[in-house]
């Protein structure tokens, strides 16, 4: 065998390279030196920037509540609801041969609305006239005749019998000429059913019927009839809503405190109204709470001149319970809502903000109102809440708070 002499004598072996194993030592080197370069600035960076200084105390605003008598309110939710609203059927049968008026349209008290073909009903009439005049003559007939059996029986010439028999005539003719005036009535009554007309002032639907459509009419209430249009009174309007059983013990313990026209009146605002520029009276109060719903039924009443409102309308309402009281207020803005209770930021003396629960009302002239939870004396922070930390100094500037007598009525 051949003995290996050499390195490159191994097949597959590289030689061996004397420059690139002096190389590593150098690499190696200049990492070493590049880490410790970056070791020595991030320490002198920390050394040069040292402690900061603690920031000034946040600036806010602070004032006390406003106190300021207000009655207290409660607000619902109420539909409107027409105080008269019929169907208007046809109380005699016939061909509709007239309609007198627009689908929609505002119709008074005695306007003609349908005609139904007169002529049967004035033929009916005449009868009824011509059965008069002939049981008039027949009355007329048994009268003299009676009036005869009489002095024929004073002259021994005639009978009593006689005599009875004349005056059951004349009795009998009587009932005729009366069941011809009542024939007579009733025929009137037909010929004027047969023209229908408003039974109030209100606006009116659209008609169900054409002219030309064969008309079921009947004065009894048991009898089918054809439902001609529908008709609502506009002016007054009622207004309903429910009063929760808490909200209706509120109302009963404080109303009887209430006296003049305040006692009963109530604001109201629509939809898509800001005011609250419409007023209306409270008329009703139900007798029983609804034990499903667990609410009682109120109603107040609108006065609607220009027939603006229409039943099935929403509005929102307010309705005083109970007379003015001093109350405390604050902006809206100030009562901020944490989980399921409410909380105003107060300042210490020391300038230490402090959290405090608070429970709210309804909003009056623009403000607030806090019915407990703070005091007449607590400085609240009214502006600048993003700095209000529970806890942290802050640097508080006095301020005014303003009630705004005219947003009483808005929304």
């Amino acid at each position: 065998m051949n003995q290996i002499s050499n390195l490159s004598d191994i097949e597959g072996a590289e030689p061996f390279d004397g420059k690139r194993s002096r190389t590593w030592p150098w690499v190696l080197g200049v990492a070493v030196a590049g880490i410790a370069a970056l070791l020595w600035v991030s320490s002198s960076s920390h050394e040069t920037a040292g402690p900061g200084a603690p920031p000034p105390p946040a600036p806010v605003t602070v004032s006390t509540p406003l106190l300021r008598d207000v009655d207290t309110q409660l607000g619902f939710l109420g539909q409107f609801s027409a105080v008269d609203r019929i169907e208007i059927r046809a109380q005699v049968g016939g061909t509709l041969t007239e309609i007198d008026f627009k689908d929609g349209q505002i119709v008074h008290k005695g306007d003609l609305l349908f005609v139904i073909d007169p002529r049967p009903y004035e033929i009916k009439l005449a009868q009824a006239n011509a059965q008069l005049k002939n049981a008039t003559s027949r009355l007329e007939l048994a009268s003299a005749e009676l009036i005869r059996s009489q002095a024929l029986k004073r002259s021994d010439f005639g009978t009593a019998e006689n005599v009875d028999q004349r005056a059951a005539e004349q009795s009998a003719a009587q009932a005729a000429i009366d069941d011809a005036k009542a024939q007579i009535r009733d025929a009137e009554l037909d010929l004027e059913y047969s023209r229908v007309t408003a039974p109030f002032t209100g606006r009116i639907g659209a008609h169900l019927v054409s002219v030309g459509g064969l008309i079921a009419g009947s004065r009894a209430a048991t009898s089918p009839t054809t439902l001609l249009t529908t008709l609502v009174s506009l002016d007054p309007i009622y207004l309903d809503f429910d009063m929760s059983e808490s909200d209706y013990l509120a109302f009963s313990r404080e109303r009887a405190r209430l006296s003049g026209p305040d006692a009963d009146r109530v604001a109201i605002n629509l939809s898509d109204e800001n005011r609250y520029g419409r007023v209306g009276s409270l008329d009703f109060v139900d007798n029983a709470l609804d034990r499903s719903s667990g609410t009682i039924r109120a109603r107040a009443t609108v006065a609607n001149p220009d027939f603006f409102l229409v039943p099935g309308e929403f509005a929102r309402i307010r309705l005083a319970v109970a007379p003015p009281a001093p109350t405390l207020l604050l902006p809206d803005a100030a009562v901020m809502l944490d989980q399921s209770q409410h909380v105003v930021m107060t300042v210490s003396p020391d300038g230490t903000v402090t959290p405090k629960p608070v429970e709210v009302g309804d909003l009056r002239g623009g403000l607030r109102v806090i019915r407990s939870g703070i005091t007449r004396d607590d400085r609240v922070i009214i502006d600048g809440l993003m700095y209000a930390i529970p806890g942290a100094k802050v640097a508080p500037k006095d301020a005014p708070i303003h009630y705004d007598a005219a947003a009483d009525h808005q929304s």
